[in-house]
């Protein structure tokens, strides 16, 4: 008597998919790393970097790996305020994480309903909400947000409007195409028919089905907003100076580059780098595994 076939999970189904790639796999660790490091920098960081008591100007710009006068060794050197590079780095990756996480979040409540919305009912909805997205979309995302910071002022409250303000519109067109594709199936039409509320039909049948391309959105722009307020802060127009992120790190240390003091810009450089390739390489295999026909 043949045994019965197992049936795999989905998430079963998604892991084997998703780990078929390598560099992948790679992005997962690297990624999973990060975050680690972003959650455990109070813990793991030598020094706390927003505590100007713990700076000494006497320590500044010490190269790495050189100790100093308390016998205090810096292994990746400190910066032109004393600061301890190794915990600026952590105390950055917390606040880019979170601002890029957060902003991500809330854009992308704001466009999926906008989305939802214009696609369902259609009409003038549809039209209005279409051409505000056109609208947005016409100008550099960085434009808006230097436009609003410089209204606004800085602080991380700030920065997360400059950007969510610049990302909703991309959920709000990805949603809305996948919507009218799903509003034609039948049981969209079946869900009619039974005289469902317009909410639930949305909500519980309709949003389902449009999450996939919405999750590959999402994760890529999670990036994009890290890479957006690394640039902003690097113009002096994101985070105050006592609340480095690793965009202000890079520019604490860019006028010094050409002087041999390379390590101020280079290693947050690196980890800011290292941090948009691991998500980078993560949403690619998540855009493969979710859409079978871009399978390689």
């Amino acid at each position: 008597m043949t045994e019965p076939a197992r049936v795999e999970g989905p998430w079963v189904r998604f892991w084997r998919d998703f780990s078929e790639s390598r560099l992948a796999l790679v992005g997962l660790a690297l990624l999973a790393l990060v975050v680690a490091i972003a959650i455990l920098a109070p813990v793991i960081s030598p020094q706390n970097p927003y505590d100007l008591a713990q700076l000494d100007v006497m320590d500044s710009k010490l190269a790495p790996g050189e100790a100093s006068g308390t016998g205090k060794t810096y292994w990746l050197g400190t910066d032109d305020q004393g600061r301890d590079m190794l915990s600026g780095i952590f105390y950055g990756l917390r606040i880019s994480l979170g601002v890029g996480v957060a902003s991500t979040i809330f854009a992308l409540a704001i466009g999926l309903v906008l989305g939802l919305v214009a696609a369902y009912f259609g009409g003038w909805v549809d039209t209005l909400v279409m051409r505000i997205v056109d609208i947005q979309l016409s100008f550099p995302a960085i434009l808006i947000a230097l436009v609003l910071l410089a209204v606004l002022g800085q602080g991380v409250d700030k920065i997360v409007v400059a950007l969510v303000t610049v990302q909703w519109a991309y959920y709000a067109r990805t949603v809305r195409s996948s919507a009218l594709v799903e509003r034609q199936k039948e049981y969209i039409e079946a869900a009619r028919v039974l005289a469902l509320g317009q909410a639930r039909v949305v909500f519980r049948h309709l949003l389902p089905n449009c999450l996939p391309p919405l999750i590959v959105v999402a994760t890529v722009q999670v990036a994009h907003a890290i890479a957006l307020e690394a640039t902003l802060s690097f113009l002096g127009l994101g985070l105050p100076i006592t609340e480095p992120s690793l965009g202000l790190l890079i520019s604490n240390g860019f006028q010094y580059l050409l002087s041999g003091k390379y390590w101020i810009s280079f290693y947050p450089g690196i980890a800011l780098l290292v941090t948009i390739m691991a998500i980078n390489l993560v949403a690619d295999q998540l855009r493969d595994v979710l859409n079978p026909r871009l399978r390689k």
